[in-house]
């Protein structure tokens, strides 16, 4: 299957929800390759019996527009319930010539995938299993250095501390009230009176509550909030931020953010999950996080990243799968971490 002229054919297969396909196409960028991007969509009868399956027979290949359309990759990441059962099909269709990669818990065992990457906080084990306290992401510290060493003209003027905001949203565990608005908005007033230079970012969750409010407090304390136009800062906030203070609805916006080194003031919204409070221990005995209360403490510590640790594995297990195969082996491009 592999084409040794463009590297080995590799598939991200989710069912599309931005998380996980974020995070598989954070692991092919640094494997250094280029993905096909692969989105399946199971009726609701198969959606039900996923992760176990079977797959939508109309998605199928050989069906009209099938997600699954040959030639089967050599490499296939995929994340995400829905994919479980498209990712065995795949390795059973292939021969078993297909390496898979499943990122997080599959909730089907350790033997779903050739290799899984899981968070700490799910207790998967197994010999094909690795577990991190961060998850992959798109953030590397090459990233990080440029942006620093060429700052974005929209924050350089910024007062110091700079304090990078980055404000999730409702979600499945957490949800922000009138009373939680207004708690973030008076601790972060309070930062912002000290003298603090506010960089903000909402999400696409960002209730418009909550956004309104920030708005108004970039506007009157003179700092930044990115409304959409121009350029995403969002690699300049991390860089630049003295303090950067995060929700807790996102896992991965504060893996993201323990790329810098900098404190991360968490602040939690109502709701909770208990997987949340193992991750924010794990983090907590790095020194990394700390409760948001409307001030900035906190030290540097070592920038965490475990983007190039996942990669690394990957690029590892599928030279010895070809080995296994018999099939000439191929060094793959690792990113610079």
């Amino acid at each position: 299957m592999l084409r040794e002229e463009t590297g080995p054919i590799t598939w991200v297969l989710t069912d599309g929800k931005a998380g996980d396909e974020l995070q598989a196409l954070s692991v092919a960028e640094a494997l250094g390759l280029v993905p096909q991007v692969r989105r399946v969509k199971p009726r609701p009868l198969f959606t039900w019996l996923m992760p176990w399956g079977p797959i939508d027979p109309r998605e199928r290949p050989g069906a009209p527009d099938s997600p699954l359309a040959p030639p089967f990759p050599d490499l296939l990441i995929a994340s995400g319930r829905r994919a479980v059962a498209y990712l065995r099909y795949v390795k059973r269709a292939s021969g078993g010539q297909t390496y898979t990669v499943f990122l997080k818990d599959p909730r089907t065992g350790p033997t779903t995938a050739d290799f899984i990457w899981s968070p700490s906080y799910d207790r998967l084990k197994g010999p094909n299993v690795l577990t991190t306290l961060t998850p992959p992401h798109r953030i590397s510290a090459r990233r990080i250095e440029t942006a620093r060493a060429q700052p974005d003209p929209r924050l350089a003027p910024l007062p110091h501390p700079r304090v990078a905001v980055l404000a999730g949203g409702n979600s499945r565990h957490h949800r922000f009230t009138d009373e939680d608005i207004a708690r973030l908005m008076g601790n972060l007033t309070s930062i912002a009176e000290a003298g603090a230079g506010l960089m903000v970012t909402a999400s696409r969750r960002t209730p418009a509550p909550l956004r309104d409010a920030l708005i108004a407090l970039t506007s009157r304390h003179d700092g930044f909030f990115w409304d959409g136009t121009g350029e995403n800062p969002y690699v300049d906030l991390l860089a630049l931020a003295d303090f950067i203070v995060a929700t807790a609805d996102s896992f991965n916006m504060i893996g993201e953010a323990a790329t810098t080194g900098r404190p991360i003031l968490v602040f939690e919204p109502s709701g909770g999950h208990p997987k949340l409070d193992v991750y924010m221990k794990g983090l907590k005995s790095h020194g990394i996080v700390h409760p948001f209360e409307g001030r900035l403490v906190g030290q540097p510590y070592e920038p965490l990243n475990s983007t190039p640790k996942v990669a690394k594995a990957i690029a590892e297990g599928f030279g010895r799968h070809r080995r296994a195969l018999g099939v000439p082996d191929i060094a793959l491009p690792l990113e610079t971490p």
